[in-house]
């Protein structure tokens, strides 16, 4: 007689995902391209044929889930348009909530203390979240080099942000002129990657555009928010955009990667589940209209200043410097979130683009849009050391001289924890909104000063400091 295999759990993904995990016919596309699969003790694929079998204890036993770094690698290369990625999410929220036992206690430790700040806070507070993960996991004195060094280049924000006070209250649209837009920072712009928020600011005076920051802006949840619940995960993001709708702005420019990405996927999911956008526009009071076109800040001047308007403002050419165009995970994938290109969504451009324009090469290499490790940073730092590593081998095999991010929180790992790997690439890694300061002739507002790997001596090489 032939046994009855359960499907439970893969009804109850489909459930609360939409994913089917009958459709996944094992190509192990998920696998070949996923840059953590060496860390796992099943592979994406493994996963999702024990879902197909039913096999709850193997799935809940893994550590694969809790390691995802959720670059979306997987979710953007099946054939069979299988959010992978969102799976994994489940079995992480299904596990807290059924109170199994986290595989991987750190990641479960930081997901709620990251999460406990923002509901007090409003936004994450990077130093007092290391400082509590290292007590309760690592050690106090795990990574003092670092914060020895962040010290040194006046990067430690000792005191949180606090918003005290969330609008949600009902406003008439305001009129805005063509030339203001609308910025959101996140968290790490204010906080640690400081010189990311003042180079962008700089520049977008100098294209002559207005940013528009609204305050009360709240954290987009990150990876933490959309690890443990969906809704929530929505929910954040969305309370921000609502803000910006409010007052009357029609684009918005995100410097940060996960908030791009965080919030596109919101945005998306209330398209998508008219029973989410119901539930939580009742607890709001408010629809949101969906009337706001959200970019990256690489995608916004590439796609909306145009590189035309960059090479313009151009006072200083950055002739003679070869620069690796780092775009990370979430800046293009998946393509049915972040709106890229399919073509691009690998091997994306608009950086590349913007470079040029400043009269700098950028070069062709091989990591372009491979994971940093960036959720791992305070979990796992040996994983990041790893893949950080391998970005800056790479780049610097290819002949860069600088490596240019537009991300804080890879700029995190490609220079912070660059100062940690031994032996260390000393591959500097900028902001392109650096570069494009020092091109456009503002060579003191460019922060170099906050680079823990010095670019000066590199540039001073190429003459152009």
């Amino acid at each position: 007689m032939a046994t009855q295999l359960s499907t439970d759990i893969a009804d109850r993904i489909k459930e609360a995902t939409g994913e089917n995990v009958f459709l996944c016919y094992h190509c192990v596309k998920c696998t070949s391209g996923c840059p953590l699969v060496d860390h796992f003790d099943l592979s994406p694929n493994q996963i999702m044929r024990a879902a197909q079998l039913g096999m709850e204890d193997m799935i809940f036993e893994s550590i694969t889930p809790w390691l995802c770094a959720s670059c979306q690698t997987c979710t953007t290369r099946c054939p069979q348009g299988i959010d992978i990625a969102k799976v994994m999410d489940f079995i992480v929220s299904e596990a807290l909530k059924s109170g199994i036992e986290p595989r991987v206690p750190e990641v479960a430790l930081f997901n709620k203390v990251f999460l406990r700040d923002v509901n007090i806070l409003g936004r994450s507070y990077e130093l007092g979240l290391m400082a509590e993960l290292n007590l309760r996991s690592r050690g106090l004195f795990s990574d003092m080099d670092l914060a020895l060094e962040m010290l040194k280049h006046n990067k430690l924000k000792f005191f949180p942000e606090i918003v005290r006070k969330r609008r949600k209250s009902i406003m008439a649209p305001r009129s805005r002129p063509p030339s203001e837009v609308g910025y959101y920072p996140g968290c790490s712009l204010h906080g640690m990657e400081e010189e990311f928020n003042t180079t962008t600011l700089t520049i977008l005076e100098e294209l002559d555009l207005q940013p528009i920051e609204p305050e009360g802006w709240i954290c987009c949840g990150s990876t933490p928010a959309h690890r443990v619940d969906h809704k929530i995960a929505t929910q954040l993001p969305l309370e921000s955009l609502i803000l910006y709708e409010q007052e009357g702005l029609r684009d918005l420019a995100l410097p940060c990667a996960s908030c791009f990405s965080r919030f596109r996927a919101a945005a998306r999911d209330l398209r998508l589940d008219p029973d989410l956008k119901k539930e939580i526009t009742k607890e709001f009071g408010y629809e949101y209209q969906d009337s706001i076109e959200i970019y990256s800040l690489v995608d916004y001047i590439d796609q909306q200043v145009g590189t035309d308007k960059v090479k313009e403002k151009v006072q200083h050419p950055l002739e003679g410097l070869k620069v690796a165009c780092y775009y990370g995970c979430l800046l293009t994938r998946p393509p049915a979130v972040t709106g890229t290109d399919p073509s691009e969504a690998e091997y994306p451009m608009a950086m590349d683009r913007i470079v040029k324009a400043l009269g700098a090469t950028p070069i062709d290499w091989d990591y372009k849009v491979c994971c940093c490790g960036a959720a791992h940073s305070l979990t796992r730092p040996d994983i990041v050391y790893e893949m950080s590593g391998a970005v800056l081998e790479n780049a610097k095999i290819r002949g860069a001289d600088v490596v240019a991010v537009a991300c804080p929180l890879c700029h995190m790992n490609l220079d912070g924890r660059q100062t940690q790997m031994d032996p260390k690439p000393e591959m500097p890694a900028l902001y392109f909104t650096q570069l494009m300061s020092l091109a456009f002739g503002m060579r003191e507002k460019a922060a170099l000063t906050k680079n823990l790997i010095d670019p000066r001596p590199v540039l001073t090489d190429k003459g152009l400091l």
